[in-house]
């Protein structure tokens, strides 16, 4: 009962935002900008905040309401010159985060740092950056990309055993990932008949800014030589948008222990677009990801085995309204003693955006995992969670 309580609270706290947020359409913060003359450079300087209240139903946990939140800062200098070329350095840091509130890094403070080319050719990125397969990627449409199942930001659920999040144990992303941002070079094609490519080399684990300075990590398993590739489709057709992504990242097993192997990950995406009329649009979209590593683990590349993926939702908008719908399911197959997981999430979610910078939030999720050796926190082979979130998130 509490639970509906407070998810009726939520969206009642949503509606009453509509015709208060009269005095905030003309609000806006935008980036701190500006040039160093002398040099001809422009830089920016920006970031994203967010925060989640939340109430979470975990058997054999008594921790049920919480918050959680995370902050970041972007920074980039840039040059522009008259062939049309652009010099860029990028930069985004992590500046807070709790247990619940993950990044695609691993909490690194320095998540991004890299070199941009831009010419009539094509771009180049050379540093620790996201790479061409997951840069490119289509999964689906979303109300909030802090609040989905499919690689979140914000997680709402804690493992008793370890006090860690939960979704640890085995976390959906239905785009290729695997080469994070460890140091590469990438470079992406101009945009042609609708149609975009890239390609990246990421020689180590190494997050060292500048590739080959390091072999990364000093452990059994560790991969090298990763090289992956991309392709992506977006035309319109009318009212109607249709995207289309396909990615793959391969890799050189080091130091190999008996059962492991080299890197082998792909994943298919689409998503269709309908701009109704004016102020509405319905948008349908999913994404499916297979990699030969345990629960996406890039140093548990097996022989035997593999983990999955598959996310499919919807959003419908109306103005600064939307609400959303998505389903996901995932599994890694045991190997070498490792349990096999299985994970089936829902999202039910409604958004109203204030105006640019800011962004409400509320809605519901549910977990399930199942694994076949062993038991989670609440000594069962089974566990079903269940949560109702408000979220906010400001991004300048």
């Amino acid at each position: 009962m509490r639970i509906f309580l407070l998810a009726g609270t939520a969206l009642a706290s949503l509606a009453l935002a509509g015709p208060a947020s009269a005095a905030w359409d003309d609000w806006s913060v935008s980036p701190l900008t500006g040039s160093i003359d002398d040099a001809d450079i422009s830089y920016s300087l920006g970031g994203q905040a967010f925060g989640s209240a939340f109430s979470a139903d975990q058997p054999g946990h008594v921790a049920k309401q919480g918050v959680t939140g995370a902050a970041s800062l972007n920074a980039s200098l840039q040059r522009d010159y008259d062939s049309g070329m652009s010099i860029a350095l990028k930069g985004n840091f992590e500046l807070y985060r709790d247990k619940l509130s993950l990044d695609n890094y691993g909490g690194d403070f320095v998540e991004k740092v890299y070199g941009q080319v831009q010419t009539g050719l094509g771009r180049v990125e050379f540093g620790m950056a996201d790479g061409a397969a997951y840069t490119l990627a289509v999964i689906g449409p979303m109300v909030n990309g802090e609040v989905t199942t499919d690689n979140p930001d914000a997680t709402f659920f804690v493992d008793a055993a370890t006090g860690a999040a939960f979704v640890d144990t085995f976390e959906l992303n239905s785009a290729v990932e695997s080469s994070l941002n460890y140091a590469k070079i990438s470079y992406f094609t101009p945009k042609l008949f609708g149609v975009q490519l890239g390609f990246s080399y990421t020689p180590s684990e190494g997050k060292d800014v500048v590739p080959f300075l390091n072999n990364g990590p000093n452990v059994a398993n560790r991969q090298k030589s990763l090289w992956e590739g991309a392709i992506n489709y977006s035309d319109s057709f009318g009212p109607i948008t249709a995207s289309a992504y396909a990615g793959f990242t391969v890799g050189h097993g080091d130091r190999k222990t008996p059962g492991h192997a080299g890197l082998t990950d792909w994943a298919v995406g689409t998503q269709i677009d309908w701009n109704i009329d004016d102020d509405t649009k319905l948008s349908v979209g999913g994404a499916y990801r297979q990699a030969n590593t345990y629960t996406f683990d890039i140093n548990q590349a097996l022989l035997h085995g593999a983990s999955q993926s598959l996310h499919a939702s919807s959003v419908l908008s109306y103005g600064s309204w939307s609400v959303g719908a998505e389903f996901g399911h995932g599994t890694a197959d045991g190997s070498l003693g490792l349990p096999g997981l299985n994970v089936h999430d829902y999202v039910a979610d409604v958004g109203y955006a204030v105006n640019s910078n800011l962004q409400l939030s509320a809605g519901w999720q549910r977990f399930h995992y199942g694994r076949d050796i062993g038991t989670f926190f609440n000594g069962a082979p089974h566990i079903q969670m269940d949560a109702v979130f408000l979220h906010s998130v400001i991004n300048i």
